[in-house]
């Protein structure tokens, strides 16, 4: 049995019923998007997109047509709106309380000893936008070689480093070394590595991105490992666990690379039998245009990924399932450049199954405890599966 999961990043469906408290009431990151720059998402839509609660539907973006596939939207009861909190969630880890954030920079019990260990000073050390952060401070860093420090809305340390000035070995250490000062009451979910190159206003290096992130408790990805089971993380999935859980991992450049290992490993695993889950992360939708408040670049996007989705399904194993979410939202019209706190999105694809509506999921964590009944692996944390309507 093969397992295929995808996450579409950041591709939230319509705003959670305490969006409020997160300054997100309105915030819907699929319709905005395709209002403000229409695309046709012609097989997304025959999988059953438009029969989502909330999703709007036109012939020229999501056709109104029958669903083929499951189809139903996923609430997320963790505190947050981060990449760390919903994939968590979604492999059975349920947050009390949500990771730290910083709004007002990191305190001198942090940045001291992480100065120690750069052997440097730091820039910045605040909220701010990714690209803008490296066009205000990047030729301060060519000229000192402090690294640019800063954070979101996210649970996040960032350290951003020319890598003509700072080699990527060492940035990487240096983001061990602030992993290992973040913790206790400065815990942040993940220590991210920022590379940029070339000349003023910069661009920024995203296929030498590492995250690096605090180790969850057991998740499904532990129980089926634990059972024998392959488990295959592609692109930053592994990062956001810790490598936690993985007999395999994949790393990728782009969404277009990872839609390509993601189809290869497919086939090769109908080809040698693998019996396991094969877990991806597309992160383009959140990285280069949610955040950057680009919602023509998110369609273009979104419509690059809906051509590629029928030979995503066509490989999919007989006895196999393919799994389409989405962790939360970035709507690209929304005010700031801060993530939202949507729905996450649910479309399943099994070969020869009927449309099915899946419903409004009472948490992330069905994905997990579907994947462990799919898979046939014991586990006894939260969700409720729908492996059973699937057939």
């Amino acid at each position: 049995m093969l397992l295929t999961v995808i996450v579409l990043d950041s591709v939230g469906a319509g705003e959670l019923p305490d969006a409020e408290a997160f300054g997100d009431v309105g915030s819907h990151t699929i319709n905005h998007t395709l209002e403000a720059a229409p695309v046709a998402l012609p097989n997304l839509a025959r999988l059953g997109l438009g029969h989502i609660p909330t999703i709007q539907t036109s012939p020229e973006t999501v056709p109104d047509v029958p669903a083929g596939g499951g189809y139903g939207r996923l609430r997320e009861v963790s505190p947050g709106k981060d990449t760390s909190t919903g994939h968590w969630e979604f492999m059975g880890v349920q947050l009390e309380h949500a990771f730290q954030i910083f709004p007002d920079g990191f305190p001198t019990a942090v940045m001291e000893p992480f100065d120690a260990a750069t052997g440097h000073g730091h820039l910045c050390n605040k909220p701010y936008s990714g690209t803008e952060v490296i066009r205000d401070y990047g030729r301060e860093h060519l000229e000192t070689g402090d690294p640019i420090v800063y954070t979101s809305g996210d649970s996040v340390f960032q350290i951003a480093a020319h890598e003509d000035v700072v080699p990527l070995e060492t940035l990487y250490e240096w983001c061990e070394a602030a992993r290992a000062l973040l913790h206790g009451e400065f815990a942040v979910a993940r220590v991210i590595a920022r590379p940029f190159r070339g000349e003023w206003p910069f661009e920024r290096a995203g296929e030498h991105r590492r995250d690096f992130s605090l180790t969850p408790p057991p998740t499904v990805l532990d129980a089926a490992k634990d059972a024998g089971r392959a488990v295959i993380g592609i692109g930053k999935i592994p990062d956001i666990y810790a490598h936690q859980g993985f007999t395999e991992e994949i790393h990728t450049d782009s969404n277009a690379d990872g839609i390509r290992k993601t189809i290869e490993r497919m086939r090769q695993a109908g080809q040698d039998g693998t019996d396991g889950l094969i877990y991806t992360n597309l992160v383009d939708f959140d990285s280069k245009y949610g955040h950057r408040r680009d919602p023509a670049g998110y369609s273009h996007c979104l419509a690059e990924f809906d051509a590629a989705l029928p030979e995503i399904m066509a490989s999919v194993p007989e006895d196999g399932a393919l799994i389409i979410i989405s962790d939360h939202g970035n709507d690209p019209t929304w005010h700031g450049t801060d993530h939202t706190r949507e729905h996450g999105l649910l479309l399943v694809y099994r070969p020869g199954m009927n449309g099915v509506n899946l419903g409004e999921r009472s948490t992330f964590a069905d994905i997990g405890a579907t994947t462990t009944e799919a898979l046939g692996v014991k586990w006894t944390g939260p969700g409720e599966s729908f492996w059973q309507a699937l057939k």
